[in-house]
């Protein structure tokens, strides 16, 4: 399609969170992120980054509710469907780290066509796939 540079990549996604400091531990100390950027954009707003260990990965912005509407939307981004996608190469491994770190699973592992997956919650309830996808070949 003409018009667009060739290479685009999303690059950062937003989470409604309840609380900046909350939203940081948990993601940092429980899925293993790494606290990319905080700003301080003043009138008790802040860009909040976390991205995987190895940053090859889109950002989530942690992004505080602000009024009713927002903090209304916490925990359920996208209707109670899985919002999030969390890829590793070693699922086993990635699994067992997360139970010893207190993520709560919603399920049993299972195998699929596409790939070895389980649905896990944040803190706030929103809903990811943990998924190692099949190798081709």
């Amino acid at each position: 399609m003409s018009g667009f540079a060739e290479h685009r990549s999303v690059a950062t996604v937003a989470v409604v969170v309840a609380n900046y400091a909350e939203a940081i531990a948990w993601y940092v100390e429980r899925l293993g992120f790494v606290l990319a950027e905080d700003v301080d954009l003043g009138g008790g707003k802040r860009w909040v980054t976390v991205a995987p260990a190895k940053g090859q990965a889109a950002r989530l912005l942690l992004a505080e509710a602000s009024g009713e509407e927002q903090a209304s939307r916490i925990g359920n981004q996208t209707g109670g469907r899985v919002f999030l996608f969390l890829e590793t190469d070693d699922f086993a491994r990635d699994h067992r780290a997360m139970l010893d770190r207190g993520i709560e699973f919603r399920e049993a592992p299972r195998h699929e066509a596409y790939g070895t997956v389980a649905v896990f919650s944040d803190l706030y309830g929103n809903l990811w796939d943990l998924i190692e996808p099949k190798r081709q070949g």
